[in-house]
C-alpha cells in the first residue's frame, strides 16, 4: 500500500512542481500586460483588452500556482499550538484539516464544472453529462458566454483554467493527505524539493 501511495504522491508532486515553476513566470506576463496598458493610455489610444487580460492572467497565475503552494506548505497557518506538538500529532491534525480542504475543493471543482458548462451554452443542471456528451458527440456547444465589457472576450477559457487548477489542487490535497497518513504510520513518502 505504501508503494501505491508513494507512486501517486511522486507523480502528482512532480506534475504540480513543474506547473508551479512555470507559473512563477506568470508574474512577468501580468507586468508586461499592465506596462502595455500604462504605455497605451499615456501615448496612444487606450487598449480595451489590457485590464481584463491582466485579470485573466492573474486568475491563471493564482489558480495554477495553488497546487505548488500547497505542496510547499506555503499556505498561511495560525500557529498557536501547532509548533509545540509532536510530529505524530501534527500529522493527525494535518490529515484532519486536509480532509476539510478536499471537501472544499470538491465543491469548488463541481461548481466550476457547472459554471464552465454554462459558459459553453449548457443550461441544464448536470455538467458531467454535458462534458461526457461533448466527448461522445451527443451534446454540442451552445451560445457561449461573453464578458459584459467593451472587449467582450469569451469566458470559457478562464473558467476552464479555473476548473483545471481546482482539479490539480484536489490531486495535491489528496497527495498531502497520503503523506500525512504515511507519517502517522511511521513512513516518509514524497520527494523533498529545494
Amino acid at each position: 500500500m505504501i508503494r501505491v501511495m508513494s507512486g501517486y504522491v511522486c507523480i502528482v508532486d512532480a506534475v504540480n512542481y513543474r506547473i508551479g515553476r512555470v507559473m512563477m513566470w506568470g508574474l512577468f506576463v501580468m507586468m508586461g500586460i499592465l506596462l502595455w496598458s500604462s504605455i497605451s493610455k499615456t501615448f496612444f489610444l487606450p487598449s480595451l483588452w489590457t485590464l481584463e487580460l491582466a485579470q485573466f492572467a492573474m486568475v491563471t497565475y493564482y489558480i495554477m500556482g495553488g497546487p505548488y503552494s500547497i505542496q510547499l506548505g506555503s499556505n498561511v497557518r495560525m500557529d498557536l499550538f501547532y509548533h509545540s506538538w509532536s510530529d505524530h500529532r501534527k500529522a493527525w491534525f494535518d490529515a484532519f484539516t486536509v480532509l476539510l480542504l478536499i471537501f472544499y475543493l470538491g465543491i469548488l471543482f463541481y461548481g466550476g464544472l457547472g459554471s464552465t458548462a454554462y459558459s459553453l451554452g449548457y443550461w441544464g443542471d448536470n455538467p458531467f453529462a454535458f462534458f461526457t456528451g461533448l466527448l461522445n458527440g451527443s451534446e454540442e456547444i451552445g451560445r457561449m458566454e461573453r464578458a459584459s465589457s467593451a472587449w467582450r472576450p469569451f469566458i470559457w477559457p478562464v473558467k476552464s483554467i479555473m476548473v483545471f487548477g481546482f482539479f490539480l489542487m484536489l490531486l495535491q490535497a489528496i497527495s498531502e493527505f497520503l503523506k500525512d497518513i504515511a507519517r502517522i504510520k511511521g513512513h516518509e513518502i514524497g520527494v523533498a524539493r529545494t
